[in-house]
């Protein structure tokens, strides 16, 4: 073993990434006495600080805040034992043999036996004016999470594949019009899906045009998209009360590309209903691997596997349930240090 990493703590747990995924893989982690170090990021908490109520997650009957969930979630992870980084990770180098693996916030280094990647995803945006101000205050990435504040409203969808159309769908039950835009008269959604949603009576179609810029009514939220012809170039202005953009995500995966084994977009692909990545003591949970239900509570159940699958391999024997609630850390210490013995 490397002189230098002697003389270094090495952590049983290190997550990259913070999130539902992130905090509930630190929460399961600390609980079994892993004392797991986790670099949230900069701008903690993932893509839940950028909503405003969360009426979907279980146990808020009332609602919550975004914001106030993730930090209730940190606190909660942080009463157990997890120490925080609140900082960018800027790189992230993976043992493909078993071994220690190393992740770096700036000139600092953590080595670690385990790793938890929980990095998450980010809204595809289109990058025009308007989008950023009047997000949150009109437009919304998410069409489950916000529809039931557009109720009787008019709507408009920004996209042509699946996602746009699963969208349109759903908040057809909720707006009083709901028009898809998309910039080709062609859509890359599935004929299936196509033809769902024309057979809604208060969905229409709007093409070929793309998004100029969106415009502010007098009370500051979003009232009007004005929108381009595809071909001719000539404006036409859209009155609305909400736009969904659903034109896609990009998981946040950056950090390990080349590394762990990824999809063609990028995200990072698990072993059937596990966790674990191609390599050994690499685990990834929430948006980085799911692009499928992109939920805060599906992103938190998989953080929990996250945590039980580092914790089974820490251990080096097959999981026993009834072992986890009563975590004996010396045997966790023994059963990690003759694994990393082993691939020194």
């Amino acid at each position: 073993m490397n002189k230098a990493i002697e003389q270094q703590k090495i952590e049983d747990v290190v997550i990259v990434g913070s999130g539902p995924a992130g905090y509930t893989a630190a929460l399961y982690a600390s609980r079994a006495d892993l004392k797991p170090l986790m670099i949230e990021g900069f701008l903690w908490g993932g893509l839940l600080q950028e909503t405003t109520d969360v009426e979907n997650y279980p146990g808020f009957p009332e609602g919550i805040q975004g914001p106030e969930l993730m930090q209730k979630m940190r606190d909660q992870a942080e009463r157990f034992g997890t120490r925080f980084i609140t900082d960018n990770a800027t790189k992230v180098e993976l043992s493909h043999d078993g071994g220690l693996h190393r992740v770096y916030v700036g000139d600092d280094v953590h080595v670690a036996r385990t790793v938890i990647l929980s990095m998450g995803a980010k809204h595809r945006k289109l990058g025009v004016p308007g989008e950023e101000e009047l997000s949150a205050r009109g437009i919304s990435f998410c069409a489950t999470c916000d529809a039931a504040f557009f109720r009787d409203r008019r709507i408009a969808v920004i996209g042509g594949g699946d996602s746009a159309m699963e969208e349109a769908i759903f908040l057809s039950k909720f707006g009083s019009s709901v028009t898809v835009v998309h910039r080709r008269d062609e859509f890359r959604a599935s004929q299936i899906m196509i033809d769902r949603a024309r057979e809604i009576e208060h969905l229409d179609f709007l093409t070929p045009y793309t998004v100029e810029r969106f415009e502010a009514g007098e009370h500051g939220a979003l009232s009007k998209v004005v929108l381009a012809h595809a071909e001719t170039g000539e404006q036409k202005e859209l009155e609305v009360d909400g736009v969904f953009i659903a034109i896609g995500h990009e998981p946040s995966s950056e950090l390990v590309q080349g590394q762990v084994e990824t999809d063609e977009n990028g995200y990072v692909l698990t072993a059937g209903k596990s966790t674990r990545t191609n390599l050994e003591g690499v685990f990834a949970a929430g948006d980085v691997v799911d692009h499928i239900y992109r939920q805060a509570v599906t992103a938190a159940g998989s953080g929990t596997q996250a945590a039980l699958d580092a914790e089974w391999y820490l251990r080096d024997r097959p999981p026993d349930p009834n072992e986890h609630w009563a975590a004996d850390p010396a045997k966790i210490e023994a059963a990690a240090e003759e694994a990393a013995a082993r691939s020194a």
